[in-house]
Protein backbone atom coordinates (compact mmCIF):
# COMPACT_ATOMS: atom_id res chain seq x y z
CA UNK A 1 0.00 0.00 0.00
CA UNK A 2 1.15 3.28 -1.08
CA UNK A 3 1.82 5.51 2.25
CA UNK A 4 0.93 8.87 0.91
CA UNK A 5 -2.25 7.61 -0.33
CA UNK A 6 -2.98 6.08 2.87
CA UNK A 7 -1.68 10.10 4.81
CA UNK A 8 -4.01 11.42 2.08
CA UNK A 9 -7.22 9.09 3.01
CA UNK A 10 -6.78 9.61 6.71
CA UNK A 11 -6.93 13.17 6.29
CA UNK A 12 -10.03 13.56 4.22
CA UNK A 13 -11.25 11.19 6.32
CA UNK A 14 -10.44 13.92 9.20
CA UNK A 15 -11.42 16.91 7.38
CA UNK A 16 -15.07 15.23 6.43
CA UNK A 17 -15.75 14.35 10.49
CA UNK A 18 -15.13 18.35 10.91
CA UNK A 19 -16.96 19.25 8.43
CA UNK A 20 -20.20 17.18 9.90
CA UNK A 21 -19.85 17.88 13.71
CA UNK A 22 -22.05 20.38 15.14
CA UNK A 23 -20.67 22.87 17.71
CA UNK A 24 -22.86 23.49 20.75
CA UNK A 25 -22.98 27.08 21.27
CA UNK A 26 -23.83 28.59 24.90
CA UNK A 27 -26.98 31.41 24.41
CA UNK A 28 -28.03 33.72 27.16
CA UNK A 29 -31.36 34.40 28.23
CA UNK A 30 -32.04 37.80 31.04
CA UNK A 31 -34.60 38.30 33.18
CA UNK A 32 -35.49 40.64 35.67
CA UNK A 33 -37.72 39.80 39.24
CA UNK A 34 -40.23 41.99 38.06
CA UNK A 35 -40.17 40.88 34.31
CA UNK A 36 -43.92 40.55 33.37
CA UNK A 37 -46.04 37.70 31.98
CA UNK A 38 -46.01 38.61 28.59
CA UNK A 39 -42.21 39.36 28.62
CA UNK A 40 -41.46 36.01 30.57
CA UNK A 41 -43.23 33.82 28.04
CA UNK A 42 -41.35 35.35 25.35
CA UNK A 43 -38.32 35.03 26.56
CA UNK A 44 -39.24 31.40 27.80
CA UNK A 45 -40.61 31.10 24.27
CA UNK A 46 -36.63 32.17 23.20
CA UNK A 47 -35.16 29.92 25.42
CA UNK A 48 -37.00 26.89 24.27
CA UNK A 49 -36.13 27.79 20.51
CA UNK A 50 -32.66 27.64 21.83
CA UNK A 51 -32.99 24.69 23.50
CA UNK A 52 -34.66 22.78 20.42
CA UNK A 53 -31.68 23.87 17.98
CA UNK A 54 -29.54 21.60 20.59
CA UNK A 55 -27.79 24.69 22.35
CA UNK A 56 -26.84 25.32 25.83
CA UNK A 57 -28.90 28.08 27.26
CA UNK A 58 -27.53 30.08 30.39
CA UNK A 59 -30.64 31.88 32.19
CA UNK A 60 -29.14 35.38 34.14
CA UNK A 61 -31.69 36.76 36.49
CA UNK A 62 -30.03 40.35 37.18
CA UNK A 63 -31.27 42.48 39.96
CA UNK A 64 -31.24 46.50 40.31
CA UNK A 65 -31.65 48.40 43.56
CA UNK A 66 -33.68 47.60 46.35
CA UNK A 67 -35.29 44.41 43.70
CA UNK A 68 -31.58 42.77 46.06
CA UNK A 69 -34.28 43.28 49.22
CA UNK A 70 -36.13 39.82 47.97
CA UNK A 71 -34.13 37.54 46.45
CA UNK A 72 -36.89 34.95 46.47
CA UNK A 73 -38.87 36.53 43.73
CA UNK A 74 -35.80 36.09 41.65
CA UNK A 75 -36.05 31.77 43.20
CA UNK A 76 -39.48 31.64 42.09
CA UNK A 77 -38.51 32.95 38.68
CA UNK A 78 -35.99 30.63 38.11
CA UNK A 79 -38.39 27.97 39.24
CA UNK A 80 -40.79 29.12 36.93
CA UNK A 81 -38.28 28.79 33.85
CA UNK A 82 -37.61 25.38 34.88
CA UNK A 83 -40.64 24.36 34.97
CA UNK A 84 -41.72 25.47 31.55
CA UNK A 85 -38.44 24.41 30.11
CA UNK A 86 -38.78 20.75 31.65
CA UNK A 87 -39.46 18.59 28.59
CA UNK A 88 -36.63 19.99 26.41
CA UNK A 89 -34.00 20.41 28.90
CA UNK A 90 -32.37 19.57 32.25
CA UNK A 91 -30.35 21.83 34.86
CA UNK A 92 -27.01 21.79 34.49
CA UNK A 93 -26.31 23.95 37.04
CA UNK A 94 -27.79 26.64 39.14
CA UNK A 95 -26.40 29.03 41.75
CA UNK A 96 -27.72 28.74 45.27
CA UNK A 97 -26.65 32.24 46.37
CA UNK A 98 -26.62 35.78 44.54
CA UNK A 99 -23.24 36.55 42.48
CA UNK A 100 -22.45 39.67 42.56
CA UNK A 101 -26.08 41.46 41.33
CA UNK A 102 -26.71 37.78 39.45
CA UNK A 103 -28.33 34.34 39.59
CA UNK A 104 -27.25 32.31 37.02
CA UNK A 105 -28.75 28.76 36.01
CA UNK A 106 -27.29 26.12 33.06
CA UNK A 107 -29.75 24.52 31.16
CA UNK A 108 -29.02 21.59 28.84
CA UNK A 109 -31.05 20.15 26.19
CA UNK A 110 -32.10 16.57 27.05
CA UNK A 111 -31.69 13.98 24.21
CA UNK A 112 -35.53 13.10 24.39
Amino acid sequence: MDWGKHQYEQQKQAQEARRNQKTVELKEVQFRPVTEDHDFETKLKRARRFLKEGNVVRIVLRYRGREMRRPEVGEAMLDRVEEGTRDLASVEQRSTRIEGRRLTMRLEPTDA
